[in-house]
């Protein structure tokens, strides 16, 4: 029996020491380590007919990171709403190809107040580079697309849909026919300024921010499914007080980047 308590108590110290000498697991990486993007998004980004203005906002506004979340593929139909001059609407083109399509979706509301100066993508939409590319004008609450599409997307704009220069729109109703538009299992990623929780849509006038916690009550109550966010945009040294546009906290914003999704059950 002592033979064996001996050889009991030798064994113990072998799997001891055997333990000791297994590295720990490395340490998670750092939130804003770098990501490897795939080819396609890297090919997209490194697009040299991109306006350089618009490279020099990439290391701020973070769109292969963001895209990457939002789940783009090759040969996805995508609506970039309201797109501004088009800095997303050029990224997707390139990045869906040539199976894709890219509809930018410009509301008549926002032509209305351009006294008739023609949407900045319309300098590009459906010509090469980006032929695949279609440039929509039609009213906010009418939203629609030529066919069900795989993503809806639409970067700091969400707050604007609720000012009076756009009706204001009734986003219920506006956010039932994205829900529509949309391919079951089709997302809609909403990227925008951050105001003070509960503060609701107190600072979309005068701060240009909105309330994420109201943006995901609005999007749900149209039927889809908030699956989470990225956290890339985010910066916890915005006091989230000062207009967006002030030179102090422009470009540095705390933004949410949230992705919802349609149920695959839905039609």
């Amino acid at each position: 029996m002592k033979t064996h308590a001996r050889w009991l108590a030798l064994a113990a110290v072998l799997a001891l020491a055997a333990c000791e000498t297994v590295p720990p697991p490395p340490p998670p990486p750092p939130a804003d380590a770098p990501v490897r993007l795939p080819t396609f998004l890297a090919v997209a980004l490194a697009d040299t007919n991109r306006p350089e203005a618009d490279r020099a906002r990439d290391v701020a506004r973070k769109p292969g990171e963001v895209l990457l979340f939002a789940g783009l593929k090759p040969g996805m139909k995508v609506v970039d709403l309201i797109p501004g001059t088009g800095y997303f609407t050029r990224i997707f083109s390139k990045a869906v190809g040539a199976g894709g399509r890219v509809y930018a979706y410009v509301p008549d509301e926002l032509t209305a107040i351009a006294k008739g100066r023609p949407p900045s993508v319309a300098a590009f939409a459906g010509k090469p580079p980006y032929a695949n590319t279609r440039m929509i004008l039609r009213t906010l609450p009418a939203f629609s697309a030529p066919e069900k599409v795989d993503m809806v997307f639409t970067a700091q704009n969400y707050h604007d849909m609720h000012l009076a220069f756009m009706g204001p729109a009734d986003l219920s109703v506006v956010n039932r026919r994205i829900f529509a538009s949309l391919k079951p299992g089709g997302v809609y990623i909403i990227i925008d300024h951050s105001a003070k929780p509960g503060s609701g849509l107190r600072d979309t006038d005068t701060l240009h921010r909105i309330d994420a916690a109201l943006v995901r009550k609005e999007v749900e109550a149209a039927g889809f499914v908030f699956e989470g966010e990225t956290r890339v945009l985010r910066n916890p040294r915005d006091p989230l007080t000062a207009n967006v546009f002030d030179a102090s906290i422009r470009g540095k914003t705390d933004q949410f980047v949230y992705r919802f999704r349609k149920p695959r059950s839905a039609r």
